[in-house]
C-alpha cells in the first residue's frame, strides 16, 4: 500500500501544478510513506518475534499497540502526525474536486445524451412518415397499374374489333 502511494507521488511530481501541489508537499507526502513504511517494518518486525517466541495472539495485539517508534523523538512523532493529518486533508480535498469535476463531465455527457436521444427521436418520426407517403405511394401505384392493364387489355380488345371491321 506504501509502495502504491509512493507511484501515486511520483505520478504528481511529474505535473504538481495539475495535482495542486507543490514541491513541499510532494518532500512532506515522501517523509510521511517513508515513516510508514518503517512503522510497517516495525510492526512485522514486532510480529513475527511474537510469534516465534509463542506469545498469544492477545499479547502479540497488546505489544503492537504499545510499540514504540524508535527512530523519530516524541515531537518528530507529533510533527510527523500533523504531517499525515495535512496529507490526509490534502488528498480528500484533491479526491472531492476530482469527483466534483467528473459529476459536472457526467452532467454534461448526461445532456449531450439527451440532446442526441431527441434527435434520434425525430429521426424516427420523420422515417414513419416517409414510410408511410411510400406505402401510399405503392398503394396508388398499384391501383393506377390495374387502371392501366385494363385500359390496355380495351383497347387492345377494339382494336381487335376493329380489325375484324376492316
Amino acid at each position: 500500500m506504501v509502495d502504491e502511494l509512493n507511484k501515486t507521488i511520483d505520478v504528481a511530481a511529474r505535473d504538481p501544478s495539475w495535482y495542486g501541489i507543490d514541491n513541499r508537499e510532494l518532500e512532506s507526502r515522501r517523509r510521511w510513506t517513508i515513516t510508514t513504511r518503517t512503522q510497517v517494518g516495525d510492526v512485522k518486525k514486532s510480529v513475527v518475534a511474537r510469534k516465534e517466541n509463542g506469545n498469544s495472539a492477545s499479547a502479540m495485539c497488546r505489544e503492537l499497540m504499545k510499540l514504540p517508534i524508535s527512530h523519530k523523538s516524541d515531537r518528530s512523532y507529533q510533527d510527523s502526525a500533523e504531517d499525515n493529518d495535512d496529507f490526509i486533508v490534502s488528498e480528500s480535498d484533491r479526491q472531492m474536486l476530482l469527483i466534483k469535476q467528473q459529476d459536472e463531465e457526467l452532467d454534461e455527457l448526461s445532456a449531450s445524451v439527451e440532446r442526441i436521444r431527441g434527435v434520434g427521436l425525430t429521426i424516427h418520426k420523420e422515417l414513419l412518415a416517409q414510410e408511410k407517403i411510400i406505402d401510399d405511394l405503392g398503394t396508388e401505384m398499384d391501383s393506377t397499374t390495374n387502371r392501366l392493364d385494363f385500359v390496355q387489355k380495351k383497347v387492345a380488345m377494339i382494336m381487335k374489333k376493329s380489325n375484324i371491321w376492316i
